[in-house]
């Protein structure tokens, strides 16, 4: 049975059809206990993430989808720096890189494609005054932003993070289900989502709007 449903398939291969303008490719490095799920079999892990990207894959010719399901060797080869898995490596215009752990579900869907096509395209609508800041970083910046797909505030966190890593080469954007990876979520203390954190100095919870959520970036790399 479809992840996606039939009539919203049916409208976001409209939608990415005239706003996807380039090419984007998606590397998804599969968990190390998943096998290929087999309907009416018993054996084998069913990989949801997996499945989602095949069809997301499905609705553009513009989307390319590799699957490694040799994480740390394929991670070692494709110099990813992606040290856990499930994880998904967007790569098209951005000139930074925006990566997910865990599966982009319930909200975090909607910022997951808005996030492809801003990497596809190789820009966003922040404001002038955002761009040009973070084209002047001099010093690297990871931001990471731990969310839960039932959060209807994380998406815009999510959202922010990614744009910010389209914008500029310095900026790596991870966006990080807690609930999957609680062993992230308790070394960062998340006691609220959406948590974000920017290379280890500085971080904040809930949703901030775009000047402030930028004060935090240009904080860090100072």
């Amino acid at each position: 049975m479809p992840i996606i449903r039939d009539e919203d398939a049916v409208q976001l291969r409209a939608h990415l059809r005239e706003r996807l303008a380039g090419p984007v490719t998606i590397d998804y490095f599969m968990p190390g206990d998943s096998k290929p799920f087999v309907p009416g079999r018993e054996s084998g892990i069913r990989d949801d993430a997996r499945e989602l990207l095949e069809e997301v894959a499905g609705l553009s010719e513009k989307i390319a989808l590799t699957v490694h399901d040799s994480p740390r060797e394929a991670l070692l080869m494709a110099g990813m720096e992606v040290d856990r898995a499930p994880a998904i490596v967007l790569a098209g215009r951005a000139k930074g890189r925006v990566r997910y752990f865990g599966i982009p579900g319930g909200y975090e869907f909607g910022s997951f494609l808005a996030g492809l096509v801003d990497v596809g395209n190789g820009q966003t609508d922040l404001s002038e005054q955002t761009t040009k800041a973070l084209r002047g970083l001099v010093k690297d910046v990871r931001i990471r932003v731990f969310v839960t797909p039932t959060c209807p505030f994380c998406p815009a966190a999510a959202s922010l993070a990614q744009k910010m890593a389209v914008e500029s080469q310095r900026v790596t954007a991870d966006i990080v289900e807690a609930n999957e990876f609680s062993d992230l979520a308790e070394r960062y203390n998340v006691r609220g989502v959406p948590k974000v954190v920017v290379n280890e100095s500085t971080g904040f919870v809930g949703a901030q709007p775009e000047a402030r959520f930028l004060e935090y970036v240009l904080r860090a790399a100072a």
